[in-house]
C-alpha cells in the first residue's frame, strides 16, 4: 500500500548534478582496483553511494524511533550490510524477486519501496505497507516484487525457492534473489530446497548475508563448515565467496550468479562476507564481541566510506556535493518518520482484512 504523498518541492542539488573534477594522478593511483577488482564510473559511485546512504540513514532513524517507544516488537538493523543489498540490486533487472528474513528495511529500500510506507509500518501505522498489521518482520509489496520480510528462521528459502519455480514453469526469465543470514544456512529446510533448486534447474540465486554472528554466536562455534558458499557443493549448485563490504566486488558476482540462473544452468550460491555494526536486534547489547573489533570495520571496511573517498579523491566530485546529498537524504528519511508518527493507526475493522483471498479477484 503506497504512502500518502507530499506536494512537489524543489529538488534539491545533489552530487549527480555536479559537473566531473579531474582527479589527480596520485588519487588515481591510489583507488587503482587491485587485480581483478571491478571498477565504478563516476554514475555507478555516485547511485551506490546515494542508494546506501538511505538505507543507513533510515535505519539510523529507525533506531532513534525505537528508543523512543515508537516502533514496537523486534527491530533489526541492516547497518553496515548495506553494500550486499545495492550491490545485488545493480545487478538485477526488472521483474527480478527479493525475498528474504527478518533484518529487511534494507531490501525493502533497495528494491523502490517507498520510505514513508516502510517506516509506517514499522510504527504500526495505516499508510504502512502491510495497513499497519505486519511490522518490521513482515511487509510486502507485489508492485515492487518485495515478498517479505519472514519472521521464522530460513522460512524464506523455500518460499524464494517457490518463486524460481514458478518462474521455472512460466518461463517468463525471472530470477528470485532468496536472502538468508549465516544462522538460517544451518536449517534443514535450506538443503531440502537446494536439492529442488539443483533437480529442476531453478532460477534462483542464493545470497547468504555472513556476518558472522547470526543472533550472537560466532559462526566458528556454530557452524563445522565455515565456508558458506561450499554448502551446496553436495548438489552440484556452484558458489563463491565475495567481499560483501564492498558494492563493486558484490556488484560483480551478483552479475555472474544472476547470468547463470537466469539462462537455465540454475541455482548459484553468495556468500556475502559481511558485518553488522548493531546488535542482532535493537534488544541485543552484543556483548559477544568487542568494541574494538566493531571500530576496526567501520573504520576500515566501511561501505559507504569507500564509495565517498572514491568520489571526493577518484571522480573529483566536491565534498560540498556530497554533503548535498546526505542532506537530501536525511530530508526524506525525516519525512518518513514525521509521516510513521502522524498517520493514523489502523481502524479496528482491518483485523476482519487480508486473511482469505479471493480466487476470483
Amino acid at each position: 500500500m503506497d504512502a500518502a504523498k507530499e506536494p512537489a518541492k524543489e529538488p534539491a542539488k545533489d552530487a549527480s548534478s555536479a559537473p566531473a573534477q579531474a582527479a589527480s594522478p596520485q588519487a588515481a593511483e591510489a583507488h587503482r582496483p587491485a587485480p581483478n577488482m571491478p571498477q565504478f564510473t563516476r554514475d555507478e559511485d555516485l547511485h551506490a553511494y546515494h542508494e546506501m546512504l538511505l538505507i543507513r540513514r533510515f535505519e539510523e532513524k529507525a533506531g532513534q524511533l525505537y528508543g523512543m517507544g515508537l516502533i514496537g516488537g523486534f527491530c533489526h538493523l541492516y547497518i553496515g550490510q548495506e553494500a550486499v543489498v545495492i550491490g545485488m540490486q545493480m545487478a538485477s533487472v526488472e521483474g527480478d524477486q527479493v525475498i528474504t528474513g527478518y533484518r529487511d528495511h534494507g531490501h525493502m529500500l533497495a528494491c523502490g519501496m517507498d520510505p514513508k510506507g516502510v517506516m509506517a509500518e514499522l510504527t504500526g501505522r495505516r499508510g504502512g505497507y502491510s495497513r499497519g498489521k505486519g511490522g518490521s518482520m513482515h511487509m510486502f509489496s507485489r508492485e515492487k516484487q518485495f515478498f517479505g520480510g519472514h519472521g521464522i528462521v530460513g522460512a524464506q528459502v523455500s518460499l524464494g525457492t517457490g518463486l524460481a519455480f514458478a518462474d521455472h514453469y512460466r518461463e517468463n526469465g525471472k530470477v528470485s534473489l532468496t536472502y538468508m543470514g549465516d544462522g538460517a544456512a544451518n536449517q534443514g529446510q535450506v538443503y531440502e530446497s537446494f536439492n529442488m533448486a539443483a533437480l529442476w534447474k531453478l532460477p534462483v540465486v542464493y545470497v547468504i548475508e555472513n556476518n558472522r554472528y547470526a543472533m550472537g554466536t560466532s559462526v566458528a562455534r556454530a557452524s563445522a563448515q565455515t565456508d558458506f558458499s561450499k554448502r551446496g557443493l553436495s548438489f552440484g549448485i556452484p558458489g563463491e565467496q565475495v567481499d560483501g563490504m564492498d558494492v563493486r566486488t558484490v556488484r560483480e558476482a551478483a552479475t555472474r550468479a544472476i547470468e547463470h540462473a537466469r539462462t537455465g544452468q540454475g541455482p548459484y550460491i553468495l556468500e556475502m562476507q559481511t558485518y553488522r555494526y548493531r546488535g542482532h536486534s535493537m534488544s541485543d547489547p552484543a556483548k559477544y564481541r568487542t568494541k574494538d573489533e566493531v571500530s576496526k570495520m567501520r573504520d576500515e571496511h566501511d561501505p559507504i566510506e569507500m564509495v565517498r573517498k572514491r568520489l571526493l579523491e577518484l571522480h573529483g566530485v566536491p565534498e560540498a556535493d556530497l554533503k548535498a546529498t546526505d542532506a537530501k537524504v536525511r530530508e526524506t528519511v525525516n519525512a518518513s518518520a514525521e509521516f510513521a508518527t502522524n498517520d493514523p493507526e489502523p481502524d479496528p475493522s482491518e483485523l476482519w482484512t487480508d486473511i482469505l483471498l479471493d480466487a476470483h479477484a
